[in-house]
């Protein structure tokens, strides 16, 4: 006969271990299995390995989807407060490293500890290396055949992921239980991920590997400023992560290298007040030394101030103040740090997260078309989605 349980969670990460503790203090009876034969794989190599596990600005302003507001209610009913208040309960030290983003002061380790923990004060059962061949709806509830046998359920909560960083065991294995079941499943592309250059521009910046310097970059209505590090592969960074989510095959992105200045006319004024001077001085002044005398050489600036003309600074200006690269592609999902798209949360409720019409299947976490920026908002995500499905399920 199946092991039978009013709740089955499959996917053992950050959304999957909340479901489990938040439906275990229900009193539900709760297993949680993963074909990896460790939980939490994605969240021991978040951060550096120090998890950014929330970013306590994080709103639904922070969150890329079709349907933009069916975040709002879970991330309302679930802040980045609550999660705190239960790490700080679980006695882990935390620093915050940029604005609002909180990272475990010593190992990523710890967050995957608390939920498993809670998992385990809440009676929920979590089992490893259990592969889920088969999903059978029942007359009420569902039948699962997994590798170590058949197992039934209540409740059927979907928290697999989507499928960045396959190297960590993702698949799309989630957009097909929502396909099986009659679900819009939204195209997929890899977020938060490095670019790729194509090989002439790939070689001029070659002498700027390994250099970061904080930029504005600008594509599709959106900007972000943030450090901008320059690889073998490519171009990487926090800027420019965050506007890959955003960009588009074939788009160019505009890039400030230095934000807030008015290149044209310090360089006009310099000019002035120093003729002899040289676009590397100013460069000098503004970037990392590195960066600027290659990137000097790179344009070919040569000679002082006095001999450009105003057109000539004005062309200048308009390389450093809105630097266009026509991208190769990304780095894809083997570095992406998530998914976009997925599951259509159209068909879901955004207070429970159940379908529409099948009230005991449930989607959470990254395989709903629901995106947060680089930050720690993913990880919020997880927990809230996690927690308004288990007060459900």
């Amino acid at each position: 006969m199946p092991a039978n349980y009013d709740v089955i969670i499959i996917g053992a990460g950050a959304a999957g271990l909340m479901c489990a503790a938040t439906a275990g203090y229900r009193g539900r009876r709760v297993l949680v299995i993963d074909h990896a034969s460790k939980a939490g794989k994605k969240i021991l190599m978040s951060g550096g390995g120090r998890c950014n596990f929330t970013n306590l600005n994080s709103t639904p302003s922070n969150f890329l989807s079709a349907n933009p507001h069916f975040c709002i209610s879970a991330l309302k009913r679930y802040t980045p407060q609550h999660f705190l208040d239960l790490v700080e309960r679980h006695g882990i030290e935390h620093e915050e490293k940029a604005a609002g983003q909180l990272f475990c002061r010593d190992s990523s380790k710890d967050i995957v500890n608390l939920l498993l923990t809670e998992c385990e004060w809440a009676g929920a059962e979590v089992r490893l290396k259990t592969t889920v061949n088969k999903v059978e709806p029942l007359a009420e509830g569902f039948r699962l055949r997994t590798g170590s046998g058949p197992l039934e359920c209540a409740s059927l909560v979907i928290a697999c992921g989507g499928l960045s960083i396959p190297t960590l065991g993702a698949t799309g294995f989630g957009y097909d239980i929502a396909r099986q079941f009659g679900l819009e499943v939204l195209p997929t592309r890899a977020g938060l991920v490095p670019f790729t250059l194509h090989p002439e521009l790939k070689e001029q910046l070659a002498p700027l590997s390994g250099i970061s310097c904080p930029v504005d970059v600008h594509c599709n209505g959106e900007h972000f400023r943030e450090p901008m590090l320059v690889t073998h592969r490519g171009l990487s960074g926090p800027s420019m992560l965050q506007i890959s989510s955003f960009w588009e095959p074939g788009d160019a992105l505009a890039v400030d290298l230095l934000p807030g200045e008015n290149a044209a006319e310090a360089l006009m004024a310099q000019r002035k007040a120093r003729p002899q001077s040289t676009v590397a001085h100013y460069l000098n002044q503004h970037l990392p030394k590195r960066f600027a005398q290659a990137f000097n050489d790179l344009n070919g600036w040569q000679g002082p101030l006095q001999g450009y003309k105003n057109s000539d600074i004005e062309q200048v200006a308009q390389t450093l103040n809105r630097w266009h690269i026509k991208p190769a592609g990304t780095e894809g999902y083997r570095t992406a740090e998530v998914t976009l798209g997925g599951v259509d949360t159209r068909q879901l409720s955004s207070r429970t997260m159940a379908v529409n019409d099948r009230p005991d299947l449930f989607f959470i976490g990254e395989v709903v078309d629901v995106t947060g920026h680089l930050g720690g908002h993913n990880f919020q995500w997880a927990w809230a989605s996690g927690v308004a499905a288990g007060n459900a399920a």
